[in-house]
């Protein structure tokens, strides 16, 4: 075995509430921001397809379980929908989700898996959106009661816990691009969601900590955050400003939150920079500096797809700073490897880069991979035998290259622990709809949502069965 992985790594898949259970609103669920855009909107989605059903993961968990058995999968990363849960926000429970979600977690135990537990994955109850979403403190602190609530109903099994998934894109969707409801698109109050997201993330594992000192969660439990993360590198190394433009990026879209969520501080280069435009208001107290300070994380997740590159401006911004872009230009790789489907580009070695960051920057904080894939829209089709079997072995070689790099680092010392794969099976993604399929298992959606096992999931089960490859 040439890539063998130290004992008790995890391996296993990921996915969202959002986008595989449903929304099943009779059975309590209230809407989240994508619930109405998808009402006000659904042009705006792929196909015109919303996630009521998506691969129904609340009716067929148990099947897709098996499934997962099949895969050797350990361990298994899933999200709690705040709205299903408390569905008015007020505190009370919808029992049937209560009854869903501890009939995932007993499942998944039964059958030699470790549940990690996601609390936020993109869906905002809207009701709290209403609220200020992530600009209001009043939401912060109804989401620390959200996450209070969902420790004591599950945490006496449950011992992984994640705050947020990708927080960083919620910013983006809303307030940078465009790409999320309700499409605020205003910088300024993107950076104060951002430090309510962070507040929002100490306040819940601060509920977490007291939790588990007075018993009600086991000693061992641990809780962390799922950060979007992806190695900036300048076009020329040799070239001072394409260096300097790479470090502006990476203030952005990695200090950002990776800084105060794991050493419990702000990033300085990052706070001079928006003080120099006049974009870091003060609606921030010493208490809540306090609070994020001593309430960093245990662990880390991060998702890895692709790197960036960047380059110094072209053009010389002027006026207003509406977007980190205004300090630098993206930069494509000529020579680069990519996924025609996708667009993204292809590298495998920027998994390990970012764990010697880790490991170098932070302590070598234990970290896993929370998901890593390839969305593939016509490549899965053309793969179809005459038998339906989907021989994606694209899928395997991207799998396989990440995870060369992911040993290379573990062998350098990276306090690397876990790999999640994006995803269990193809499902339902934010405005793509079912385009791509990220998948180890296919979903026939013509089919009664028939689940079958793809080459990459017959390759990745015995990765797994070996610790290695």
């Amino acid at each position: 075995m040439k890539h063998k992985f130290k004992e008790g790594f995890y391996w296993g898949t990921a996915i969202s509430a959002l986008q595989t259970e449903g929304t099943h609103s009779d059975d309590g669920k209230a809407d989240s921001t994508f619930d109405v855009w998808f009402k006000d909107e659904p042009e705006r989605f792929f196909g015109g397809e919303g996630n009521g059903i998506a691969v129904d993961f609340y009716h067929m968990y148990k099947d897709d379980i098996k499934l997962m058995k099949e895969l050797n999968h350990n361990s298994f990363r899933f999200s709690i929908a705040w709205s299903r849960l408390i569905p008015n926000g007020d505190g009370v429970l919808n029992e049937k989700a209560v009854e869903f979600y501890n009939g995932v977690i007993d499942e998944l135990l039964a059958n030699g898996i470790e549940p990690f537990i996601c609390l936020f994955h993109f869906d905002m109850p809207w009701i709290m959106q209403e609220k200020g979403g992530w600009e209001s403190l009043e939401v912060v602190n109804y989401f620390a009661e959200y996450a209070g609530i969902a420790f004591k109903l599950f945490g006496d099994r449950v011992k992984k816990w994640f705050t947020h998934n990708e927080p960083i894109v919620p910013i983006e969707g809303c307030y940078l691009y465009g790409f999320h409801y309700p499409k605020i698109n205003d910088f300024r109050r993107g950076i104060k969601a951002t430090y309510y997201t962070i507040l929002s993330n100490a306040k819940a594992v601060k509920k977490f900590r007291e939790l588990r000192e007075r018993g009600v969660l086991s000693k061992d439990s641990t809780i962390g955050a799922i950060l979007s993360m992806s190695p900036v590198y300048p076009r020329d190394e040799n070239d001072v400003e394409d260096v300097k433009a790479a470090k502006i990026c990476e203030l952005f879209f990695t200090n950002s939150f990776l800084d105060p969520m794991v050493k419990g501080a702000f990033n300085k280069e990052l706070l001079k920079l928006l003080k120099t435009h006049n974009l870091l208001l003060d609606f921030y107290t010493e208490e809540e500096l306090t609070i994020i300070k001593e309430n960093t994380i245990d662990f880390l997740g991060f998702n890895y797809y692709f790197p960036r590159r960047v380059k110094s401006k072209d053009i010389r911004s002027e006026g207003e700073v509406n977007n980190p872009e205004y300090f630098f230009d993206h930069y494509e790789l000529p020579e680069r490897l990519f996924n025609k489907d996708r667009g993204w580009e292809i590298y495998p070695k920027g998994v390990y880069d970012l764990l010697m960051l880790l490991k170098d920057e932070y302590s070598n904080i234990p970290v896993y991979i929370s998901e890593n894939g390839i969305g593939r829209h016509n490549g899965d089709q053309e793969d179809t035998d005459e038998n339906g079997y989907i021989n994606d072995d694209a899928r395997i070689e991207f799998v396989k290259g990440h995870l060369n790099w992911l040993w290379e680092a573990q062998e350098s010392g990276s306090n690397i622990c876990g790999y999640h794969m994006w995803s269990l099976m193809d499902n339902w993604s934010m405005s793509n709809a079912f385009k791509n399929k990220y998948g180890f298992l296919y979903v026939d959606r013509e089919n009664g949502l028939k689940r079958s096992i793809k080459k990459s999931g017959h390759w990745i089960a015995k990765v797994s069965e070996n610790n290695g490859f």
